[in-house]
């Protein structure tokens, strides 16, 4: 069985600065507006839900406050994926090709989505991160940088997010999502289970002038630690992953509460 061909990936995006400076200045000054946000998030949901057999895990492992949701990347979908089973709106760093005129364009925008442009240093996408992060927002970002073409993790990770999270003392929730790299596979009628699961948040620090040394090593931990998550989830499966996540939770559960449904 022969996989569906991939679009070769583009690094660079050869538009300039100025031409992104109206979505970040959106962004920056606006919370994502309400009713993008929701009802794409509803539409995904249900999409992830019926076609996709999608569920959530330890979802309320992520905070309140300034958060930075760390998933690994494989598919376009993944935005959809981390977001769909919390009910935070998150912020995505996006690949700045995505912004391309047409409603896509004007949904990403609305909805809270800002460009980071690859190929060039970008610090305008690092200016809004930490303004979001500073109102209390929460931020995705991803630390293989570009998707894997191949389902694994990436060999080691970009020190984008760990300046992120050493300057702006957030907390990290690393994200494990199995089986999205088949998403693609939708066009010959082949629709994977995707499960996801929210790690324990931990933070570091806050370091005003990170080295590059510093970026690297907050990213590899940050990246070792979903890089765990994932492999335990694969190890076990989606059908096992449910099942300890649910005897986990009834473990924690004090006697006296309620059921917290996955």
């Amino acid at each position: 069985m022969t996989d569906v061909e991939i679009k070769p990936q583009r690094y660079k995006d050869p538009r300039p600065k100025e031409y992104f400076d109206r979505f970040h200045e959106r962004v920056r000054n606006r919370e994502p507006e309400a009713k993008v946000y929701e009802v794409v998030r509803i539409l995904t949901v249900l999409y992830a839900l019926s076609v996709f057999r999608a569920r959530g895990l330890m979802s309320e492992n992520v905070p309140n406050g300034p958060v930075i949701l760390a998933p690994n990347h494989a598919s376009f979908m993944d935005h959809f994926f981390a977001g769909a089973f919390i009910r935070r709106r998150i912020q995505f760093m996006a690949k700045s090709q995505l912004f391309q005129p047409g409603p896509s364009q004007w949904i990403f925008s609305h909805g809270g989505v800002f460009p980071v442009r690859r190929g060039h240093q970008d610090e305008e996408g690092f200016t809004t991160a930490f303004r979001i992060l500073k109102r209390g927002g929460a931020i995705g970002m991803y630390c293989e940088g570009g998707r894997s073409r191949n389902g694994k993790l990436a060999d080691e990770a970009r020190p984008g997010i760990g300046r992120l999270a050493l300057q702006s003392g957030a907390a990290v929730v690393p994200v494990a999502i199995l089986g999205s790299y088949q998403v693609r596979n939708w066009k010959r009628l082949h629709f994977p289970k995707v499960t996801v699961q929210y790690g324990k948040p931990f933070r570091f620090e806050r370091v005003a002038e990170p080295t590059r040394e510093q970026q690297q090593e907050t990213a590899d931990y940050i990246f070792g630690k979903i890089r765990e998550l994932h492999g335990e989830l694969a190890r076990v499966g989606h059908r096992a992953a449910l099942r300890n996540a649910r005897r986990a939770r009834r473990a924690e559960r004090p006697a006296a509460g309620g059921a917290h449904a996955l």
